[in-house]
C-alpha cells in the first residue's frame, strides 16, 4: 500500500459479504456537533433544501437533536410515535446535535476534521448541476473551500456549513469524468 492505493485485487481480498444479520441494516444518520442551531437550521434547509424530520430535547443533559434529510413534509407522519419510528427509518438524515449554550461561547468551535489531526472529511450532495447550485450559494454568502473550476479535479465543488464541516457538491453524472 504505501505510496499508492489498493489494487483491484487487494481490494476484493478485503471486502467480505457481510453476515446474514446485516442483509437488512442501512445508512441511517450522520452526526455533526453545531453551535447555533438558528443558524445550522436556516443552512440545512434554505441554503441545502433538507428538511427538518424531528426534533428531540435533552433537558436534563443539555442538549438537541435535530433530525433533517430529503424527505417531502407532507409525508412526515403527525403522531409522535409514528413520526419517530419514521425518522429513524430514513436513510442518510443528517443528526445535528446543539449542546445548550455553545450559541453565547466565543470560544466555543467544533474541528471538522480536515486540519490535523485529520480525520472527519466531509458530507457529501448530490445536486442535478453544480455551478447553479454553486452560483445560488455564492449569492447567499456561503463559504467555499473549492470552486466547481478550481483543482485538479473539476465539477465538483466543496463548502462549508456555519460550524466549518465540508459539504462535497457534486452531480452523479459528472462523476464517471472526475474518477476517471
Amino acid at each position: 500500500m504505501g505510496d499508492k492505493g489498493l489494487s483491484e485485487e487487494e481490494v476484493a481480498a478485503a471486502c467480505k459479504d457481510g453476515y446474514p444479520i446485516t442483509k437488512d441494516f442501512m445508512m441511517q444518520q450522520t452526526m455533526l456537533r453545531v453551535k447555533d442551531p438558528v443558524r445550522s437550521l436556516d443552512f440545512y434547509t434554505r441554503i441545502l433544501g433538507m428538511t427538518l424530520l424531528q426534533k428531540f430535547d435533552f433537558p436534563s443533559m443539555r442538549f438537541s437533536l435535530y433530525f433533517l434529510g430529503y424527505e417531502d413534509k407532507k409525508e412526515i407522519p403527525a403522531d409522535i410515535k409514528e413520526r419517530t419510528a419514521w425518522t429513524f427509518s430514513r436513510r442518510a438524515t443528517i443528526e445535528l446535535t446543539h449542546n445548550w449554550g455553545t450559541e453565547n461561547d466565543e470560544s466555543q468551535s467544533y474541528h471538522n476534521g480536515n486540519s490535523d489531526p485529520r480525520g472527519f472529511g466531509h458530507i457529501g450532495i448530490a445536486v442535478p448541476d453544480v455551478k447553479a447550485a454553486c452560483k445560488m450559494f455564492e449569492e447567499q454568502g456561503v463559504k467555499f473551500v473549492k470552486k466547481p473550476d478550481d483543482g485538479k479535479m473539476k465539477g465538483l465543488a466543496f463548502i462549508q456549513d456555519p460550524d466549518g464541516y465540508w459539504i462535497e457538491i457534486l452531480s452523479p453524472n459528472n462523476m464517471v469524468s472526475i474518477t476517471s
